[in-house]
């Protein structure tokens, strides 16, 4: 699927607007709370983490309580993680090419946290990619 410039940053990979994005990460996150390897590894964790692209001023927040996954589309007022890029073009290469890279992201918060959140954010990142390339639903309805 082709998609047209839309957001504000031309440099965006893949050009979406925000709600389209918001749509397709919102889905994402369900698809990564439905992963049983993923609910295995935060069985035990309880805390809120907050993602932020800068440029596009775009907040979520991602909800990890004993093995469950929950997004919401309002930013925490108390996260006990935060996850920030400075460009949306930063993160969605990251998202396309597979893997994190230095530039122009920032995470903070109590280390051990961190490294509970990385498995699912790996597992965020391949759901992510998939709904990129073909961004449908699980009834075939467009995300974007």
């Amino acid at each position: 699927m082709t998609h047209h410039p839309v957001s504000e940053n031309p440099e965006a990979f893949p050009a979406l607007s925000k709600r389209a994005a918001r749509r397709i990460i919102q889905r994402a996150w369900v698809l990564t709370g439905r992963d049983r390897r993923v609910r295995q590894h935060l069985r035990s964790a309880g805390f809120s983490a907050l993602w932020t692209l800068e440029d596009w001023n775009f907040t979520w927040t991602v909800v990890f309580d004993r093995g469950r996954v929950e997004f919401d589309r309002r930013p925490t007022k108390r996260p006990a993680v935060n996850f920030t890029w400075q460009r949306a073009a930063d993160f969605f290469t990251e998202i396309e090419r597979g893997a994190r890279t230095a530039q122009g992201f920032h995470a903070e918060g109590d280390p051990a946290l961190l490294r509970i959140c990385e498995p699912a954010y790996k597992t965020f990142s391949k759901m992510l990619q998939a709904l990129l390339q073909q961004p449908v639903d699980e009834n075939g309805m467009s995300l974007v």
